[in-house]
C-alpha cells in the first residue's frame, strides 16, 4: 500500500467480550466511525488490515467500535495500540480556513512580534474551540486557543502559524 494514510483514532483497549474496541479519537469528523465506513488498521511491522465498522457508540468519552466479522474479544485482543487510519481519498473536503489536524501539528508558532514560541505537538478539543498545544524549546507547554482573536495567520505549506497572544496567554 503506497497510498498516503491519516490517523483518525488509536485503539486503546478492548471493551467487553463481543469484539468491541475502545478508541481514542484523533479526528473531529464524527462520520469517520459511521456504520459501513472503512478503516485501515495499522500495527507496527504488520500488513495493514481493512476493516468495516459494524457498530459505533460513545462510552465515557471514548468511541466504541465493533468491526464486521470480528465479534469476539479474541478477534480484536491483538489490536491494542494499533492506529485506525483512512486513505487520502476518504478525506473530507474542507471549507476555506479549515484544516486537518495533520496539517496543523508540526507547525512552528511565532508571535506577531516575530518571537518563536515552539511547535504545535497536539490538538485538544475540550469544548467550543480547539486548543493547540505548543512545545517550546524550554519550559512547559503553551496552550493556544484556536480563535480569530489569537490565531492571525496559518500557512500549512511552510508549516508556520502567527498568533497575537492575548493578555496572560504566555505567562
Amino acid at each position: 500500500m503506497t497510498e498516503k494514510m491519516f490517523n483518525v483514532g488509536k485503539i486503546v483497549n478492548t471493551h467487553g467480550i463481543r469484539g468491541e474496541v475502545k478508541v481514542h479519537r484523533i479526528s473531529d469528523f464524527d462520520e469517520r466511525f459511521t456504520v459501513g465506513e472503512t478503516l485501515i488498521l495499522v500495527r507496527e511491522n504488520q500488513e495493514p488490515v481493512t476493516l468495516e465498522v459494524k457498530s459505533h457508540r460513545i462510552h465515557k468519552g471514548f468511541d466504541l467500535l465493533q468491526f464486521k466479522g470480528l465479534e469476539d474479544i479474541n478477534d480484536v485482543e491483538h489490536f491494542k495500540g494499533a492506529f485506525l487510519k483512512i486513505t487520502e481519498e476518504q478525506l473530507t473536503e474542507l471549507e476555506e480556513d479549515e484544516f486537518y489536524y495533520h496539517e496543523i501539528i508540526g507547525c512552528v508558532v511565532h508571535t506577531t512580534d516575530g518571537e518563536k514560541l515552539g511547535v504545535i505537538k497536539e490538538i485538544l478539543s475540550p469544548g467550543a474551540n480547539d486548543v493547540w498545544v505548543v512545545k517550546p524549546e524550554k519550559g512547559k507547554d503553551i496552550l493556544i486557543p484556536y480563535i480569530e482573536d489569537v490565531v492571525k495567520e496559518i500557512d500549512v505549506t511552510s508549516k508556520k502559524v502567527i498568533i497575537e497572544p492575548m493578555e496572560g496567554l504566555l505567562d
